[in-house]
């Protein structure tokens, strides 16, 4: 699993420690989200409860 300040173990591909307010998608993810494949990998979203 990942986590923000420790990183991720072996099955996550040993990704580095990452900032708060982070949220990693797969390929499908950005794809079902319709997100242009210039932007994948970055973008700024702003949550809600509503």
């Amino acid at each position: 699993m990942c986590d923000s300040t420790m990183g991720c173990d072996v099955d996550n591909d040993y990704q580095p420690p990452c900032a708060n307010n982070v949220v990693d998608a797969s390929k499908a993810v950005w794809e079902a989200l319709a997100v242009p494949h210039g932007d994948w990998g970055g973008l700024d979203i702003t949550w809600s409860n509503a």
